[in-house]
């Protein structure tokens, strides 16, 4: 965990992948528990602290996850997530497949199986379906790899990993969707790489980053 920005009110985080956000079964520490302890620590702050979870990252992706500091910030931010004021950009390692297109948009309708925890994408809209809508462009190109920019539109289940495999490019490593193979990490080459929203108290308008992570081959597509 990086500590990326904070005030008062908001904290924002680099996860890595394989780090879950919030408790779930495994009984694994959370993101949430380690940023509470940090603030803690930091500030010296007695009894429990408040942390509010805004959102979530699926455990193998990495890049930036924003917390609430105050209940006043966690109520502006949960209704700003809900209505796509906090706009999020996201980096993918997609394989050179056949898809050749530099940029494009992609409107699928995604039908969430709960019992496999996986989106299906459709090109017509079909029974219990939710559009789902992003953008991309390729920013570079390795040998058998290129780098994609995307933009979700809209918030569904696995909307980007579920999207870029119903077009023939499978991210990096995400078996669940059709990668070949796995990454040596167990991770998948998905990273929310920006975030931007206005200040849910101060006004002020929000710009971070996460850093790329130390994997060799995002290391070398993000030079290129």
């Amino acid at each position: 965990m990086q500590v990326i920005y904070e005030d008062n009110h908001i904290i924002i985080v680099a996860k890595e992948s394989g780090e879950i956000v919030q408790g779930d079964k495994t009984g694994d520490t959370p993101l949430s528990d380690l940023v509470k302890q940090y603030i803690k620590q930091k500030y010296q702050k007695p009894g429990e602290v408040f942390l509010g979870v805004c959102h979530r990252l699926d455990r193998p992706v990495s890049g930036l996850v924003v917390f609430a500091r105050t209940s006043k910030a966690l109520a502006r931010l949960n209704k700003m997530f809900a209505e796509g004021e906090v706009h999020k950009t996201y980096w993918a390692i997609v394989g050179r497949g056949e898809r050749r297109e530099e940029r494009g948009e992609l409107t699928h309708w995604l039908v969430r199986n709960e019992k496999q925890n996986k989106s299906y994408a459709y090109d017509r809209e079909v029974p219990h379906s939710k559009k789902a809508q992003l953008r991309y462009r390729v920013i570079s190109h390795g040998d058998r790899y290129q780098l994609l920019e995307v933009e979700l539109l809209t918030g569904r289940h696995h909307q980007i990993r579920c999207q870029l495999s119903k077009v023939g490019m499978p991210i990096r490593g995400d078996l669940k969707y059709g990668a070949a193979r796995s990454n040596p990490d167990g991770s998948i080459s998905l990273h929310a790489r920006r975030v931007e929203f206005i200040h849910p108290v101060s006004k002020q308008p929000i710009v971070v980053e996460a850093p790329v992570p130390a994997d060799n081959l995002w290391q070398a597509l993000a030079a290129t």
